[in-house]
Parts: structure tokens; C-alpha cells; sequence
């Protein structure tokens, strides 16, 4: 595995490259992560595949202005500077795969909506982007919501007296309970949830356009989804797969939200080889 850095304007952008097979896959991990959270595919795919991990802005290494969004076009740019550099991928076959995890899967809809000619297939794990999440786009889509949600993030004791009463109500399940404590219960947690949030709310696939280019392009669409995921439900993804199912198909596997671990791993590496 090799790291490598691409200026792009104020910021710059870290990715990893691992494997050395002919066929290209793009990964994009979740919220949190890393682009080392797909380093464990090298041993189970790494003969067929080459793979470009990013890390997004605001996470690992990856240095990117806090005043600056992050919009589809960057993304896209990015990409393209990357597949054109001889150097670093000689040998690769002009279309790729795109991987991507969580909010991972919301940047790999939105590169397929910018350039589905050259995606031949997508993989997503337990993807976000296929149903707007209410809160999110609160916090991120409306001024006033901006404002409050950055108000909360530096005094956020109100926000969980009223988590606590949903929670009890039984109106935000136990899963989303944890998941947003931990998220929002550290000061530099809160900040970076604020600076990744904002940043990436240009982010927003348009589904009717990319099931139109899946339909059209008969790009092969995996999705996976774990059993037991209480954030983000397999139905969203089988109401998505709803007029494509000649080219989307959806897999449930014994799994909570984190489909991406290495004891998934014989199942992301066959659905990466599906014809």
C-alpha cells in the first residue's frame, strides 16, 4: 500500500493505492473513517484489482479550507486528474468500479451521476444518499438550519435533553441514540461533524437521473445491507432497486451497519467479480 497527496486549490487530498490488478476500483469510505478501512481487500481481491482509496475532506490525511465545499465537480475533477497520470496507472481498463460505504455511498451515486460512461459498476455498502435523511439536510440545506446547527455544535446541552425525551418516547431508536451521543459528545467530535457535514452537503445524488444512466449504461448495481442495521435500512435500498432490477440488486448479509469489515470480506470481493 502506497500513500500519495493531489493539490487541488487551497486544499489537498489523500489517497491510498493498493493491490496490483488490472481492473481500477474507486473506494470511498464512511463517516469517521479512512481510506485504510478498505486496506483489507489487497489480500482477498489485490491480484485483480488496483485500488484507489480516498480520504474525504475533513478526514485522515486529507487537508481540505474549511471555507471551501466540497461540490460534485471537485470530486469529478479529482477523479479524472488521477485516471489520467500514466505513471500511476499504466495498465488499468478504461472503465472502473466505484466502492463505497456509507456516506462513502453517497459519493460514489454522485461520481456515477457526473460520469456514468465510465463506471461499469457500482458496489455499495449499507449506502447513504438514497433517502434524504431530515436532520441532515436541516442542518445543512436551510441558513437558519445551518446557523443552529453550529450554535449547537459549541452549546449542544439542548440538543441532548431533547435526544434523551425522542429517545424515550421511542421516536430515535437505540441504534441512532448511540450513534449520535458518540458523535456530538466530544467538542472536537462536534467540530469535526459540523466542518464534514457542511462541506459535503453539495453532495446530493439526484436518483431518477442515476437510475436512468443505470437503465441506459446497464451498469451492474450491488447493494449490500446488514440484517441488523438499524441506521440505514435495507427498504431504502429495495425501493431504489424498483424498475432497475435487471442491472441493481440488493444483498442482505448477517451484519449490523459496519458491512465494511474484513469478515465481509469474501462477499465484497465476489460481488466485485459478479458479471
Amino acid at each position: 500500500m502506497t500513500e500519495h497527496h493531489v493539490s487541488y486549490g487551497q486544499s489537498v487530498l489523500a489517497y491510498k493505492i493498493f493491490g496490483k490488478g488490472p481492473e481500477l476500483v474507486l473506494c470511498f469510505h464512511g463517516y469517521g473513517e479512512s481510506a485504510i478501512a478498505f486496506s483489507f481487500l489487497e489480500k482477498h481481491a489485490g491480484d485483480r484489482f488496483t485500488f484507489i482509496a480516498f480520504d474525504l475532506p475533513h478526514h485522515g490525511a486529507t487537508k481540505w479550507n474549511d471555507k471551501q465545499n466540497f461540490d460534485p465537480e471537485d470530486l469529478e475533477k479529482i477523479v479524472i486528474h488521477l485516471l489520467n497520470i500514466p505513471s500511476l496507472f499504466p495498465n488499468h481498463q478504461s472503465s472502473i468500479t466505484v466502492l463505497g460505504f456509507s456516506l462513502g455511498g453517497r459519493m460514489a451515486l454522485s461520481l456515477y451521476q457526473s460520469m456514468p460512461e465510465k463506471v461499469k459498476k457500482m458496489v455499495l455498502l449499507a449506502p447513504d444518499g438514497l433517502k434524504v435523511n431530515f436532520w441532515y439536510w436541516l442542518a445543512t440545506q436551510i441558513w437558519l438550519g445551518n446557523k443552529l446547527f453550529a450554535v449547537t455544535m459549541k452549546h449542544p446541552a439542548w440538543f441532548f435533553t431533547m435526544l434523551k425525551l425522542f429517545n424515550k418516547l421511542k421516536l430515535v431508536n437505540a441504534s441512532i441514540f448511540k450513534f449520535v451521543r458518540f458523535y456530538i459528545g466530544d467538542k472536537e467530535a462536534r467540530s469535526l461533524l459540523f466542518k464534514r457535514w457542511t462541506s459535503l452537503r453539495h453532495i446530493k445524488p439526484y436518483l431518477p437521473v442515476i437510475k436512468k444512466a443505470i437503465d441506459k449504461n446497464k451498469t451492474a448495481t450491488i447493494l449490500f445491507y446488514g440484517k441488523h442495521d438499524r441506521i440505514i435500512r435495507s427498504s431504502v435500498g429495495e425501493k431504489f432497486s424498483r424498475g432497475i432490477e435487471n442491472n441493481c440488486i440488493v444483498e442482505i448479509i448477517a451484519s449490523g451497519h459496519q458491512v465494511l469489515h474484513e469478515k465481509h470480506a469474501a462477499a465484497i470481493a465476489a460481488a466485485l467479480t459478479q458479471k
